[in-house]
């Protein structure tokens, strides 16, 4: 299927074409890169025009280029224009102009792309849905997603992210949304800003790019409501807030088990039972923005909350695994991969779902632990150290047995824990991977969570790694 010609992607970017080619996907790495890609050489930490060449050989239908790099001939498929960034911006903005989609932005300091995969599930039960992949949320991850995305598309969900002040506006601008939606306002890249009312300035700016007579979905219960609610009545949006207290979206009897999450939502008049299979009741937030999408929308709220019940957590994001020690004696413990991501308020959250769920017992009767491994938390600010230290005052701490900690930032952490939760301490993450095998015993589980960059999720594979019969267990 042809998502870009040589003409149409020229018209749009101001380029000029080398010949007559067909693109039918969009690609920045010649590693992921499928045959019939336009092959777009970014300048980021290795220049793209030194992987044309491979990119051509690879079958891209063509390059968008700033020049033709010396091994590559002159009559190769290009597309050639005075700044690749600036194409693809302007390729982005093309895309969406030509889209039929209905457009949902995602914003928040906390499940972002959590509710970005729910949105997929639950709007690809109502027509075909695109969305942005992994974590493309950044100057050049918008305009990817927004050139992606097929003109006859029903709908079409873009992650907006940040970490500096004056990011959201413009992308949100760009992506034009019909809906933008704010998941939760709370401590994170507070190296870049003096308060957390700064982050919810920066987050409600998504608001400035609403489409004419578009939705605001936003938190109504945090102490920073007001902000994000004054922002998106200055945007004359209508408005749906969500939450405790909320007339508009408001969950209610949650009840966690050890395989789902269950609740009933109050969407205005309309009340709908949801099941989230293995998630913590912190989804139950990110589960009620999306049936706010589905109202404004117009869509069915019963078929939208039977489409959620699909979704579970990816992995890196609170995806449950049971791993296999010994396949004979059908000994495992419990492994949840939320390793991609962390800031006080997620892990507060994560801690508070480890501690809700019950181990199983081994064949002697002996009762399994509730393990959590946790590394950094980055881009904290100058207060990171009283944070990671403030963790050993969650209450969730009394419901978990040990706590194994990863990074300099965690060492504060570490000090802090009573002597009997106190386990491992590792200045990286390598030092606790090599230790994975006596980590976790029959009946445990084990909690993985950190910031990316900690690299906590090389844990992570080396608990993967204990399992006996990888072939045979899946996602709980």
């Amino acid at each position: 299927m042809t998502l870009w010609t040589a003409a149409d992607a020229a018209r749009a970017t101001a380029g000029q074409a080398t010949s007559d080619w067909q693109a039918s996907g969009i690609s920045i790495d010649t590693r992921s890169l499928q045959p019939g890609d336009l092959f777009v050489a970014l300048k980021a930490a290795r220049d793209g025009h030194d992987f044309v060449a491979q990119a051509l050989q690879k079958g891209a239908a063509a390059a968008l280029v700033s020049h033709i790099p010396e091994d590559v001939g002159p009559d190769a498929p290009l597309l050639i224009v005075p700044d690749v960034m600036a194409a693809l911006t302007a390729l982005g903005a093309a895309g969406r102009a030509r889209a039929r989609a209905r457009v949902i932005g995602v914003t928040g300091s906390v499940g972002k792309t959590s509710t970005k995969e729910m949105l997929r599930d639950m709007l690809s039960d109502f027509g075909q849905t695109h969305a942005a992949e992994a974590s493309f949320n950044n100057h050049w991850g918008v305009p990817i997603t927004l050139a992606r995305l097929h003109p006859e598309a029903d709908f079409a969900v873009i992650e907006i992210g940040m970490n500096h002040p004056g990011e959201i506006a413009p992308l949100s601008r760009l992506a034009r949304p019909d809906i933008a939606m704010i998941t939760a306002i709370a401590p994170a890249h507070l190296e870049a800003f003096d308060s957390i009312d700064g982050i919810a300035r920066e987050k409600a700016s998504i608001f400035e790019g609403l489409a004419a007579g578009g939705d605001a979905i936003y938190p109504c219960d945090l102490p920073t409501s007001p902000i994000l609610e004054a922002a998106a009545k200055t945007a004359q949006a209508r408005l749906w807030p969500f939450g405790e207290g909320s007339e508009c979206l408001s969950a209610h009897d949650l009840t966690q088990t050890e395989t789902a999450l269950v609740l009933r939502a109050q969407l205005g008049a309309v009340r709908v039972s949801v099941r989230l299979v293995n998630a913590g009741a912190h989804f139950a937030r990110n589960a009620l923005a999306c049936l706010g999408v589905a109202q404004a929308l117009g869509l069915d709220p019963a078929r939208a909350a039977m489409a959620l019940g699909r979704w579970q957590p990816p992995a890196g994001r609170g995806l449950r695994e049971a791993i296999t020690l010994d396949a004979v004696e059908d000994l495992q413990f419990t492994l949840i991969d939320d390793a991609f991501n962390a800031n006080p308020a997620s892990l507060e959250a994560a801690l508070d779902m480890l501690a809700s769920l019950t181990p199983a017992r081994d064949a002697t009767g002996r009762a399994g632990r509730r393990i959590a491994i946790l590394g950094d938390m980055l881009e904290l600010g100058p207060q990171e150290l009283e944070m990671h230290r403030a963790v050993a005052d969650y209450a969730a701490l009394r419901g978990i047995d040990l706590v194994h900690c990863v990074g300099p930032r965690m060492a504060a952490l570490h000090a802090a824990l009573p002597q009997r939760k106190r386990g491992r301490y590792a200045p990286q993450a390598d030092d606790l991977a090599r230790l994975a095998h006596i980590l976790a015993a029959p009946g445990d589980i084990v909690l993985v969570k950190g910031s990316k960059s900690s690299f906590v999720s090389r844990v992570v594979d080396g608990l993967r790694r204990l399992d006996v019969a990888p072939n045979y267990k899946k996602e709980m």
